[in-house]
């Protein structure tokens, strides 16, 4: 047993990596840090998107926190969501809410 003041096999094997990435590394890396930036970019401009049809419907009187939830169950599993409103309809019996 070690304790955290004794190396182990795995901490020599860990400093004796060098601590300078290879250039096929580093190229490696630049690759995927630039299509993770673009994809925020296409991301950002998802949610400005989302941001103007949530205000078009808003103007058009539609409740837009409702909106939100119909987007979020119509993205839901249909049995997984029956088994979500089932129990919830059983606790809010037991709690004589309906």
């Amino acid at each position: 047993m070690t304790d955290a003041t004794t190396p182990s096999a795995d901490d020599a094997a860990f400093d004796a990596t060098p601590d300078v990435m290879t250039s096929a590394a580093q190229g490696r890396l630049r690759t995927i840090i630039e299509r993770l930036e673009r994809l925020e970019e296409d991301k950002q401009a998802v949610l400005a998107d989302m941001k103007e049809v949530f205000l078009e419907a808003k103007g058009e009187g539609y409740d837009v926190k409702i909106l939100r939830k119909v987007l979020k169950i119509r993205a839901q599993d249909r049995a997984k969501r029956q088994e979500e409103e089932s129990i919830l309809d059983l606790y809010l019996s037991a709690l004589g809410e309906v």
